[in-house]
């Protein structure tokens, strides 16, 4: 259309040349726009990883488990010698015996018939090898109580496998196959994982070994209660899938594949793997001893919560309160007490409550360690030996009620005096004990039979020095309480009233 009217003006313009001159000039100009619309960059591409290089990299180190029990053979129902009631039997159990009927007698001197026994599968799981010469690495739920393991790798060779050692509380076990010339995985560093690298899952879902999938990492360091703090993804993993690597872009195991949350049974978009440096830290300890043993000192701790962090004079709510200390443990007799904050332990700060137990746990009996705490406004050290951890747990002494002193206070509250005995059981030196709770106090939480063994950063050793630390307590300012309370102790926190 503009070259048309261009032409048209040009016709007009006859002799005029500068006329035609300003025309040609504007007649031209359209198409330069038009070659500059046309040399116009695309936006550029997205363009994802190429993932094969690292499966063809790590692919060969990672093997199928399949693990076979023994099952008791039942005998076949009825016939005409066979037993009546044994129909009853396969749904009720071998003991069964129907009303009104006795136990039939068994002469001592006939021997008894065999249990029969035969060899069924028992389940598919996946691990990784670690060594050329055959150690392998899977979870512990993989070969736990198996009869027979068999480890199967990618070129379709099959080994029967032993386990050096297991250990149930980091679901960590190392196997052991008679190989050579295997291609181990290289370890990696978990501490470099970020959220929202790349990272692959090699295993064998449902049985269908060398699968390969992918994802980002969700989260590091998830603590999900268990002993260990986690790897999360939304690589898909599935049952079959556990025991078997996390591996980075550069080709390195990062994680063992070890649960998945799910409320189907299946992938839902979230699975955990246990960060390699824990695992290899159990596998260090299997290879010399065929167990982890464990340390310990000797207290049961809680979260430092935001109120507690500022009623205490912390700066944050970092490390872990001690609620109860074991009479005559570790950390009882290196003075460390009810109502402490562990700050660290070693060198290792205590960024939240479930990393005491890790670290504490890692530290071998016998170790000397020390371990900073707040107390009263400030940082304390004490030296703590560390104990082996045992299999079982005692509890502590019940309080019993005691003696009243004559009234309430500003808390609401009617203490009386704590005895001996009961300061020994508990592993205290002072304490009041709560005969009352109304008001203030009583909204808290108090209840009568709870001892209180220290008041903001004062330990209270007696009635009379109770009341008067309570009454200098400022009425604008919760106060904070330490209660112990059926063995245990927590910071409670109560405004006193005018």
């Amino acid at each position: 259309m503009m070259q048309i009217i261009c032409a048209g003006y040009k016709k007009l313009a006859g002799s005029l040349a500068v006329a035609t001159a300003g025309f040609a000039l504007a007649c031209a100009a359209p198409a330069v726009v038009a070659q500059t619309a046309e040399v116009t960059a695309p936006a550029p591409a997205v363009v994802l990883p190429d993932f094969s290089s690292v499966v063809e990299k790590t692919e060969k180190a990672v093997v199928n488990i399949r693990t076979t029990e023994s099952v008791p053979v039942r005998q076949a129902m009825g016939g005409p010698n066979g037993d009546p009631y044994e129909l009853f039997r396969w749904f009720f159990g071998p003991d069964f015996m129907p009303p009104g009927a006795t136990p039939p007698q068994r002469n001592p001197a006939v021997p008894a018939p065999e249990q029969k026994e035969r060899i069924v599968p028992r389940g598919v799981g996946s691990g990784f090898i670690i060594s050329a010469d055959g150690y392998v690495l899977t979870n512990n739920h993989v070969v736990a109580d198996a009869n027979d393991i068999f480890v199967t790798l990618t070129d379709g060779k099959e080994y029967k496998a032993k386990v050096i050692g297991s250990d149930e509380r980091t679901d960590v076990a190392l196997i052991k196959i008679e190989g050579k010339d295997l291609s181990p995985l290289q370890i990696g560093s978990p501490s470099e994982l970020k959220k929202g690298q790349w990272v692959l899952a090699i295993g064998s879902p449902f049985g269908l070994d060398s699968t390969v999938t992918v994802g980002i990492v969700s989260a590091i360091n998830r603590d999900t209660g268990d002993y260990l703090p986690f790897i999360q993804t939304d690589v898909a993993v599935n049952p079959g899938n556990s025991g078997g690597p996390l591996i980075n872009l550069n080709g390195e195991v990062v994680g063992m594949n070890s649960q998945i949350i799910s409320r189907s049974g299946g992938f839902m978009g979230i699975s955990l793997a246990i960060p390699i440096d824990e695992v290899m830290n159990v596998v260090e300890q299997l290879k010399a001893h065929g167990k982890v043993t464990r340390g310990r000192i000797g207290v049961q701790i809680t979260q430092v919560s935001d109120d507690v962090a500022k009623a205490l004079g912390l700066s944050d709510n970092k490390g872990a309160l001690v609620s109860n200390v074991e009479a005559e443990g570790p950390a009882a007799k290196s003075g460390i007490r009810s109502g402490d904050v562990i700050l660290s332990f070693g060198d290792k700060k205590i960024e939240q409550m479930s990393d005491l137990p890790r670290i504490v746990g890692a530290s071998q009996p016998g170790d000397k360690v020390a371990v900073s705490i707040w107390r009263k406004g400030k940082t304390v050290t004490v030296q703590t030996i560390v104990d082996e951890m045992p299999g079982a747990t005692t509890a502590s002494a019940a309080p019993s009620p005691q003696e009243a002193a004559p009234a309430t206070d500003r808390m609401g509250l009617r203490v009386g005096v704590v005895s001996d005995a009961e300061r020994a059981a508990l592993g205290i030196e002072g304490g009041v004990s709560v005969v009352e709770a109304t008001g203030v106090a009583a909204e808290a939480g108090l209840a009568p039979d709870d001892l209180i063994v220290r008041v903001n950063d004062q330990d209270i050793t007696s009635p009379d020095q109770y009341k008067k630390v309570i009454d200098a307590l400022d009425k604008s300012k919760a106060a904070a309480l330490l209660v112990v309370r059926g063995g245990n102790s927590q910071w409670v926190l109560v405004t006193p009233s005018k």
